[in-house]
């Protein structure tokens, strides 16, 4: 586990350094600092692996995704290889992964890079796009599984899986393998943070905190379109270590009523409305995903600073029940109704997800079902949670989105970029500051 027994002495600090988004580490390593502890980060996530299949009385844990992957090998080999199923790792009970990568020149990379995995790297079994051959590689891509299984005395027990398709199913179901959702164990697990995921969720937050600044005072003029925009964000963000930029959402203008979610070669016009959605993953494979509506080149109309505020008021309401003990339905209770009402469904308009090494990881909170069916919030969970005035008819409107750990004294914001001044200035949520919870002031 590397630097085990070194605790952080933090009484000077009166706080846990990790919790504080403004104890802000580099993206490089140093002798002279213990930053984020790679081997810790990974002894830690696959300790809480384990802990969960426990939880489940899992003889093991078999995984396709590439989060899920990354999470117990510390793998990866680019977004490109997380969610094609042509590779895959095995965890059994009181033993280490397994990782099955892709065979040739990724493998081989793989030894090279994972010297913590030892011998435990085997050539995967692709059987996806296989045409006649599906069956046939499927059984082999079971049969590699089922080595594993034996090998740890655990093929007759529970094995979980957290994703496959049919093909795959029939393999596991022609060798007897008990196979039973293994995403449930996988979410607990990923949902609660380790302190050096948190430290890598702050990093990623940072750097999209300074994009965001950047789009504000420097990008954003009359006559640029939404792409350039989405293309000023992504050279910024690559160019200070970022792994891939998932998607940058630009809306101007009409583009904001209703809300379209991509970047158009829209030109942006002096009095638009611009919602922008920063969603790309850090320099430590951890996500950043927050919103802010920005105006170009004017001032606010008194109705738009009331959408604004709508938007504001909603987004902190819920925000102030992220708190250990509360439930999802305590923060969709502050949610207005909406199309999560109307359909029984998530619209992703006004909702809360769990982010990490992936965008959505975990736990969706929406008023389609959380109110009846409320999940528990647990300390060290991290969110995005997001709102929206979407009311029809609009010429534009406003969205709002903060990313947000749970610690043990309550919410504690990350994306510590301003709102808009002439929308909030010293405006307040309820009983709500933002200085409560962080240092900072609204």
């Amino acid at each position: 586990m590397g630097y085990t027994g070194y605790e952080m002495d933090t009484t000077f600090l009166q706080e846990e350094h990790h919790t504080n988004p403004r104890r802000l580490y580099s993206i490089t390593g140093a002798d002279w600092q213990l930053r984020v502890d790679h081997e810790r980060l990974r002894a830690e996530r696959l300790e809480r692996a384990r802990a969960e299949m426990a939880n489940d009385d899992l003889g093991a844990l078999v995984v396709f995704a590439g989060a899920n992957i990354r999470y117990i090998t510390g793998s990866y080999q680019g977004n490109w290889k997380y969610n094609i199923n042509i590779r895959y790792a095995v965890l059994c009970r009181d033993a280490e992964p397994v990782l099955f990568e892709t065979a040739g020149s990724d493998l081989q990379c793989a030894i090279i890079d994972l010297p913590w995995m030892k011998d435990r790297i085997r050539p995967a079994m692709t059987w996806q796009w296989a045409e006649g051959a599906v069956g046939e590689m499927a059984d082999k891509m079971v049969a590699s599984i089922l080595d594993v299984l034996k090998e740890n005395g655990v093929e007759k027990e529970k094995i979980g899986v957290d994703n496959f398709d049919l093909p795959a199913l029939h393999a596991f179901e022609k060798v007897g393998i008990n196979v039973v959702n293994g995403w449930p164990a996988f979410s607990r697990a990923r949902t609660v943070k380790t302190r050096d995921e948190i430290e890598l969720l702050k990093q990623a937050s940072s750097l999209g905190d300074a994009a965001m600044w950047h789009i504000k005072h420097e990008w954003l003029k009359p006559g640029v379109t939404e792409r350039q925009i989405e293309a000023e964000v992504h050279k910024f963000m690559l160019d200070r270590g970022c792994e891939i930029i998932y998607d940058i959402i630009v809306a101007s203008g009409g583009n904001t009523s209703p809300y379209r979610r991509w970047a158009t070669d829209k030109i942006i016009q002096q009095g638009d409305l611009i919602i922008i959605d920063i969603n790309a993953v850090g320099p430590g494979g951890y996500y950043i995903d927050f919103v802010r509506t920005l105006k170009c080149a004017a001032k606010m109309t008194q109705a738009e600073i009331d959408l604004y505020r709508e938007t504001y008021d909603s987004l902190y309401a819920g925000l102030e029940n992220l708190r250990p003990g509360m439930t999802s339905a305590d923060v969709v209770s502050k949610f207005p109704e909406y199309d999560d009402d109307k359909y029984g469904t998530v619209t992703l308009q006004q909702f809360a997800h769990s982010i990490g090494i992936t965008l959505y990881e975990g736990m969706w909170m929406s008023r389609a079902y959380s109110l009846k069916y409320p999940a528990e919030i647990k300390e060290n969970m991290y969110f995005a949670i997001e709102t929206f005035a979407g009311h029809p008819g609009l010429p534009q409107t406003c969205r709002l989105e903060e990313n947000v750990l749970v610690s043990k004294d309550g919410p504690v914001i990350f994306t510590v970029m301003e709102h808009m001044e002439e929308a909030v200035g010293d405006y307040r949520v309820g009983e709500f500051h933002h200085s409560s919870v962080d240092g900072r002031d609204h």
